[in-house]
């Protein structure tokens, strides 16, 4: 039986002071509980329209769609229709996990060398960076699989956004303000979110009509409007050709993609991974997601050793990044199997010692033969810059399907380039990709491939039922958010808001940690004691979940205030 670390888990707990349920909150509430079905997102507007959605009998996938929809146009650097993402979503009739790929693409003309040379800030503001758009064609399969209603529908509430506005919060001046200098730089970008050469102002009202009526005629004529149509034809012009304002300096490439690129595209249906922790079964998402793999990895090392503190979740981290970084990508013969294994856990537990390990941490051998306690001999890959955008939000409806689902469109504004006249942001996904020359490295970019992410929508069970779903946005952070989010509230014993609300540092097998100021004031001295080096960082994450408590009620949870705090809501409030 492990002995728990006792003082630093008490040290830990943050109280978020859950405010009282209200029917219909006037702002954001980070804690809501009742029965009926819940949503957690960072925005209450997507909220709102997720529960309007379950109160009129809509299920947990079509309320995740309208969200999403609605998150494209509240959390435009975000999330949007010319992104991506990944759901895993339990299925209660059926009990049944399934995950669905709306990861974007390369296309056929990208190669492992296409980035070389390139500086990385120069590659994210071009059309080289823009990949495949996944968003629609997720909705799309995710609705015609598992959902109750149509695409038209479910982008309702999204255009009433849009067209009716939005208020502005300091979180969408900030994002504003931080793209202005690139922003100026695109007619397109610059009309819609720099109306008289500015952000818009705290407090002021944002519209977007030009996306209301993209949503609309979508609605109308379908996905295939898109792949293969003419909102296809408009968004491979912009990539091809970025509306540049004239006289700019900036140089903007441009990019690889065609109308036949976009006509190849599909969203697949593909296996959760799975681990069991404890007495939990933790799924998450397969390649090209690493999400599932090292947050599984992570588990599967920590349930390993004798004891787990805060010194074993960032080696266990550490040890499972040096594999994530060297295994798990959009390749053939991802080793996943073994990477998720006991023997190949206990194998890597065993480097776990007193003090932390030399830096890189070398990855493991996960060959199906683990008998020794050698240290690994193999060379550690480095982790490709991932953008600290993205987002994440939850769902539960009355039946107890469950959703989680991580949207992105990669750093915070995509590229930067709206298409014109259609008001929303093409992403720049490809820059996932290792920029080389890295020799077998199985990120590096390739014709149709799609880069390795680190979102990690998950959900927990416990005794064949779902317990709790949660995700976050971040980056590469995002696996440490949700592994730290795990063992927060199933090792250490905080309630879910305590779980969320904690401070948080993150180790990706790099020579230092980085950590918010709360965590350092806490631990620093008791683990540079034992050999932990860290980077101050201004947060980590901005996490959404939610966990059914008993008598059918569901405790949803959003942040209190990382990324000026989350919105959560339940269908029928608990007094």
């Amino acid at each position: 039986m492990r002995s728990v670390i006792v003082s630093t888990a008490a040290v830990l707990l943050m109280l978020a002071g859950a405010p009282p349920a209200l029917a219909e909150p006037p702002h954001k509430v980070p804690v809501a509980e009742g029965t009926g079905g819940a949503v957690a997102t960072v925005d209450l507007d997507a909220s709102k329209a997720a529960i309007a959605v379950l109160k009129k009998g809509g299920n947990a996938i079509d309320a995740a769609v309208a969200a999403g929809a609605v998150l494209g146009v509240t959390e435009p650097y975000s999330a949007g229709l010319a992104g991506g993402g990944f759901i895993v979503y339990y299925d209660a009739e059926r009990r049944k996990v399934h995950t669905i790929d709306g990861r974007e693409t390369a296309p056929k003309a990208m190669h492992a060398a296409t980035f070389e040379g390139i500086p990385f800030e120069e590659a994210v503001t071009s059309g080289l960076s823009a990949g495949v758009p996944g968003a629609v064609a997720q909705w799309d399969l995710a609705l015609r699989k598992f959902g109750t209603i149509s695409l038209k529908q479910a982008l309702q509430p999204a255009i009433e956004v849009a067209s009716k506005g939005f208020v502005v919060d300091q979180t969408f001046a900030a994002q504003t303000e931080q793209n202005r200098a690139r922003f100026k730089d695109f007619s397109s970008t610059a009309a819609l979110y720099l109306p008289g050469g500015a952000p818009p102002a705290v407090g002021s009202v944002f519209r977007n009509p030009e996306l209301a009526a993209t949503y609309r005629e979508l609605g109308r004529r379908g996905p295939d409007w898109l792949y293969g149509g003419q909102l296809g034809k408009e968004i491979v012009a912009t990539v091809k050709q970025p509306p540049v304002v004239p006289g700019a300096t900036r140089n903007v490439r441009p990019g690889l993609m065609e109308q036949s690129d976009l006509r190849a595209y599909r969203a697949l249906l593909r296996e959760p991974t799975h681990v069991d922790f404890q007495n939990l079964r933790v799924y998450g998402m397969a390649p090209p997601s690493s999400g599932g793999s090292t947050v599984g990895e992570a588990l599967n090392i920590l349930d390993s050793l004798p004891q787990l503190g805060l010194h074993e979740y960032l080696e266990a981290s550490r040890l499972a990044f040096a594999d994530r970084n060297k295994y798990v990508a959009d390749v053939p013969g991802v080793p996943l199997k073994e990477l998720l294994s006991d023997g190949f856990a206990k194998e890597r537990a065993c480097l776990v010692g007193t003090h932390a390990m030399a830096h890189p941490a070398a990855p493991g051998d996960p060959d199906g033969s683990y008998t020794s306690c050698e240290a690994p001999k193999g060379a550690s890959t480095p982790t490709a810059g991932e953008g600290p955008e993205t987002t994440h939000l939850v769902v539960a409806d009355r039946w107890g399907n469950v959703v989680a689902y991580n949207l992105t469109i990669e750093s915070t504004g995509g590229n930067g380039i709206v298409v014109p006249g259609r008001g929303f942001l093409l992403n720049n996904e490809l820059t996932d990709f290792t920029f080389g020359p890295a020799p077998g490295d199985p990120n590096l970019p390739g014709p149709g491939k799609r880069p390795r992410s680190s979102m990690a929508p998950t959900i927990v069970f416990e005794h064949g039922k779902p317990v709790l779903a949660v995700g976050s946005p971040g980056g590469a952070t995002i696996i440490t958010t949700v592994l730290q989010i795990l063992v927060n509230r199933f090792e250490w014993g905080m309630s879910l808001p305590e779980a969320l609300a904690a401070p948080r540092a993150s180790q990706r097998n790099s020579a230092q940690t980085q950590a918010e100021q709360a965590f350092l004031d806490a631990h620093r001295a008791e683990l540079e004691a034992r050999k932990h080096s860290f980077a101050l960082t201004a947060e980590i994450g901005a996490a959404t979940a939610l966990e059914f408590v008993g008598r059918n009620r569901v405790q949803a949870v959003a942040e209190p205030t990382r990324r000026g705090g989350g919105s959560a809501l339940v269908v029928k409030p608990s007094r």
